[in-house]
C-alpha cells in the first residue's frame, strides 16, 4: 500500500483502522491495507467523486459489475432494488434480527470491530444483542485494559482478552457463555512474545479447541512480510499439534484472501498487496492440506468457502473511495475447522447486513453438539 493520501474533511469523521494509523507509524497491521490497490481506479477520479451516486453493493460481483448496476439504477430511480446491493450506513440500526439458531447447535461469531470504543458509538451492542452468539470472537479491539461493557459482561460469564503492549493497537478477545477447560494466549515456538501478544487466544473445550486470531499483516509495501512468514510457520505447526489432541475451530481476522474468488481485483493485487501474496496463500493452503499432499498432516476445511463454492462475498471493505458501494472487498474473516468437524457444521454465513460499526462484517458458524 502506497503512503496514505490526505484525507478529505468528510473522512476525518471516520475513526482510522489500525492499518491507516500504522501508515503514519512504523508498522502496518490491519485489513485496510488490502483495499488500496482495489480502490486505485476510483482515486484517479477524485474530482468527480462528490457527485451523487446510486447505492450498489454487489458483494457477489466485482467492482465493474457493481458500477454498472449503479449506473442502471441512476437511469431508472424507480427500478426495484438490487437484491445483491449492500447497505452503506455508517452506524448500525437499533433493530436487528436473525433467524434463530439450529436446535442443538452452538453459535460462534467472529467480528473485526476496528476498535471497540469506536464500534460502541456506532451500534456495536445492537449486533451483540441480535446475534446472541454462544461464543463471540472480537479482533482489532484496540483496548488497553479489559473493558467493562454491559453488552458483554452481562451476556458472557467467561471473557478472555489478549491485549497488545502497544497502546490502542491490535487486540483479540473470546467471550463465551460456556466455560473452557483451559486458556492460552501464546503461539508456541514464536521467538518474539511481544509480536504475538494481543493476536491469539486459544480455548480448550471437552470436544475441541477454539482458536481466535488477529493474524499479522504483511504491511505497507510488504515490508513486514517476513514477520508474517514467521507467524505462519509457527501457526501451521501449532494448529497441527492441537489437531492431534482434539479437532480445532480456527477463526478471526486471518488477514489472507485464500483464492482469487476472495477479493475483487485479484490480478492487480497478486504479490503486491498484503493478504494476497504467494507466501500467504500458500501457507493457508498448507494448513487446509486439501489435496492430501502432506500425508502425515491433518486436513482442515474453510467452511464458508466449502458451503459457498462460487460466491464472491467479502468481509472487509475499506472506508476509502466508496469501496462498499463499488463491491471492492476482501474475504479476510472466516472459520477453518478440522475435517472431522465438517459434518457438525450446520451453517456458516457472512453477516453482510451488519455494516457501519466497522469496516469488517461478522461471520457466524453453528456447530452441532456440545463444545
Amino acid at each position: 500500500m502506497p503512503p496514505k493520501r490526505a484525507a478529505s474533511s468528510k473522512r476525518k469523521a471516520e475513526p482510522p483502522s489500525e492499518a491507516e494509523e500504522d501508515s503514519r507509524a512504523s508498522e502496518s497491521d490491519a485489513g485496510s491495507n488490502h483495499s488500496y490497490s482495489d480502490a486505485e481506479p476510483a482515486a484517479k477520479k477524485r474530482k468527480t467523486a462528490a457527485k451523487p451516486k446510486a447505492k450498489a453493493g454487489g458483494a457477489k460481483g466485482k467492482g465493474k459489475a457493481a458500477a454498472a448496476k449503479a449506473k442502471a439504477k441512476a437511469k431508472d430511480p424507480d427500478a426495484p432494488p438490487d437484491p445483491d446491493a449492500q447497505p452503506t450506513n455508517k452506524v448500525l440500526p437499533e433493530h436487528i434480527s436473525f433467524a434463530p439458531k439450529v436446535e442443538g447447535t452452538v453459535r460462534i461469531a467472529t467480528w473485526n470491530i476496528c476498535g471497540l470504543a469506536a464500534a460502541q458509538k456506532k451500534g456495536f451492542k445492537y449486533y451483540v444483542e441480535a446475534e446472541d452468539a454462544d461464543i463471540l470472537i472480537l479482533t482489532e479491539t484496540k483496548v488497553n485494559n479489559e473493558p467493562v461493557d454491559p453488552a458483554l459482561t452481562e451476556r458472557y460469564s467467561h471473557r478472555y482478552w489478549a491485549i497488545s503492549d502497544k497502546k490502542t493497537y491490535s487486540g483479540t478477545a473470546i467471550l463465551s457463555k460456556v466455560q473452557p477447560l483451559s486458556v492460552d494466549y501464546t503461539l508456541p515456538g514464536h521467538p518474539d512474545a511481544s509480536a504475538v501478544k494481543g493476536r491469539i487466544v486459544t480455548l480448550e473445550f471437552k470436544s475441541c479447541y477454539l482458536i481466535g486470531t488477529y493474524v499479522v499483516n504483511a504491511g505497507t509495501g510488504l515490508k513486514t512480510l517476513d514477520a508474517k512468514k514467521e507467524w505462519n510457520k509457527h501457526f501451521e505447526a501449532y494448529i497441527r499439534e492441537l489437531d492431534k489432541k482434539k479437532p480445532v475451530v480456527w477463526t478471526g481476522d486471518l488477514n489472507v484472501a485464500p483464492t482469487a474468488l476472495d477479493l475483487a481485483n485479484p490480478k492487480t493485487n497478486w504479490n503486491k498487496t498484503p493478504g494476497y501474496t504467494e507466501a500467504e496463500t500458500s501457507s493457508f493452503a498448507r494448513i487446509l492440506n486439501a489435496s492430501g499432499e502432506e500425508a502425515d498432516a491433518p486436513k482442515f476445511v474453510d467452511m464458508w468457502r466449502k458451503l459457498h463454492p462460487d460466491l464472491r462475498h467479502y468481509t472487509y471493505f475499506s472506508y476509502r473511495f466508496n469501496c462498499r458501494e463499488k463491491g471492492l472487498g476482501w474475504r479476510l474473516d472466516t472459520f477453518v475447522v478440522s475435517e472431522r468437524l465438517e459434518e457438525r457444521v450446520k451453517m456458516c454465513e457472512i453477516r453482510s447486513e451488519i455494516y457501519g460499526a466497522s469496516d469488517h462484517c461478522p461471520v457466524v458458524l453453528e456447530l452441532a453438539g456440545p463444545l
